[in-house]
């Protein structure tokens, strides 16, 4: 038998360390060529660890949460193979190591040493687990006095009342109705009853009716238990990025008001008549206006790399997609968007939205946004202020469509009142590349085709 050591290999190019977001084994498990070891996350994507080898699992990297070094190793494996010596390199073994080595030996006599390099420390047999513990001494058994029976219980209680009880009336009951109502921690003298004394019947009718003035059983606090959460996995990478967005970006976010009445009579007529192609949400006609208005602003569709100084402006529309999953927030990237029509859009929306919530993105799927929409759609809200996606310097918040009672002109020099579909657009920006003047005047290009619907449709 000999330890196998699989190391972590390179997982995508410029890649220097992955996050450790779940093991699929445990120490002392057997595994079998192929099977899932681990799951490793990058700032691309998540890619599961299979086994090269068989055999038991006797080291494991770290913990979840963990970074690993490419090149490091991330699981040791003691395999039924003779010589393992390619993969495994002699380094000095530690206090821990050496006792676990020599018990190993005294359990498997015969059996070949074999000494693997640990690039970091690993978590396995005889890592912290072999220090000697305090003896904690025996104690004689705390005497406890004989129950009294029933009788006597009620009979003490009875005639021993505390604090206000011995000036309230005293009401009258069963011992089997004293006991509930203790148990209940439900004051008698509280409770009404049409009887000469206090029934099972009366106490279900308080409970029914007494939470309404601020009963809840005793011992059965509302406050939950604390519940301390580890962050890692997407979570963290979320948290580092919007940490880094608000922290070296000075944001400015506009608010503009936009009526959308002719685009959602529109979109239910293209609906109704759209065949075997996929149902439009706002969103398509939202990236379409995007990509027709975008030529105009050009310092809009930028990437800004603060070290070098230089922002580089896109001609072609890479537009990030901000979508929710089970793991959080992921951004998804419709790529060339200027080139694809309203239900290709569509299409794609579908497919990579269907994608980040079963985790299977791949990575040129993730990165190389020049600008982002965001939406909470049916969700929504009267405005938002969305967080910049680094080193984009602009992000699209289309918020919750409402209908009110607007004034319009009627055509013959007056005004009516009609009922209109509004909806608040919110554009976060980039103040060191992106100008006030330039951010309205986007957003009111917007509004134009938005507004008016039909020129989505005109070259």
């Amino acid at each position: 038998m000999a330890r196998f050591t699989f190391k972590l290999p390179d997982i995508g190019e410029g890649i220097s360390e992955a996050e450790i977001v779940a093991w699929h084994v445990a120490i002392g498990d057997r595994v079998e060529e192929d099977s899932p070891i681990a799951d490793m996350m990058t700032d691309k994507a998540t890619v599961e660890m299979e086994s090269p080898v068989t055999g038991i699992v006797v080291e494991l990297a770290g913990e979840v949460g963990d970074q690993v070094s490419i090149g490091a190793a991330l699981v040791v494996i003691e395999t039924d193979a003779v010589d393992a010596a390619e993969d495994v390199v002699a380094a000095p073994l530690t206090t821990a190591q050496t006792e676990t080595a020599e018990q190993y030996e005294a359990e498997n006599p015969g059996v070949e040493e074999v000494v693997e390099a640990t690039p970091s420390p690993l978590r396995g047999e005889g890592r912290g687990e072999g220090q000697p513990q305090a003896e904690t001494p025996a104690t004689a058994p705390t005497p406890h006095p004989s129950p009294l029976p029933a009788g006597e219980r009620e009979q003490k209680a009875s005639a021993a009342p505390t604090g206000n009880a011995a000036q309230q009336p005293h009401a009258l009951a069963s011992p089997a109705v004293r006991a509930r109502a203790r148990d209940l921690g439900i004051d008698l003298a509280s409770v009404k009853t049409d009887s000469d004394r206090v029934r099972h019947a009366d106490l279900d009718a308080y409970l029914r009716y007494g939470s309404g003035e601020g009963y809840h059983p005793p011992h059965a606090s509302r406050a939950r238990e604390d519940q301390p959460i580890k962050v890692i996995g997407m979570r963290r990478r979320i948290a580092e990025n919007m940490a880094a967005s608000k922290r070296a970006i000075p944001h400015f976010t506009y608010v503009d008001e936009i009526d959308v009445t002719a685009l959602e009579a529109m979109r239910a007529d293209l609906n109704a008549n759209r065949g075997g192609r996929p149902k439009l949400t706002m969103l398509p006609l939202m990236i379409v206006a995007i990509c027709k208005t975008i030529p105009d602003f050009p310092m809009l569709n930028a990437r800004y790399d603060d070290e070098a100084g230089v922002v580089t402006r896109h001609g072609a529309i890479h537009l990030g997609m901000a979508a929710q999953t089970d793991a959080g927030l992921t951004v998804p990237v419709i790529r060339d968007a200027q080139d694809r029509n309203v239900w290709q859009l569509a299409t794609e929306i579908t497919r990579l939205a269907e994608a980040a919530r079963a985790g299977k993105l791949a990575p040129n799927e993730m990165g190389g946004g020049t600008i982002t929409v965001t939406s909470l759609g049916p969700l929504g809200g009267i405005a938002t202020t969305p967080v910049i996606n680094r080193p984009e310097v602009a992000i699209i918040g289309p918020n919750k469509i409402v209908e009110r009672p607007i004034f319009r002109s009627d055509g013959r020099g007056g005004d009516e009142v009609v009922r209109a579909k509004l909806m608040n657009l919110s554009i976060s920006c980039d103040h060191r590349v992106v100008d006030g003047w330039d951010a309205a005047s986007f957003v009111q290009g917007l509004k134009k085709y938005l507004e008016t619907p039909v020129l989505l449709f005109a070259d």
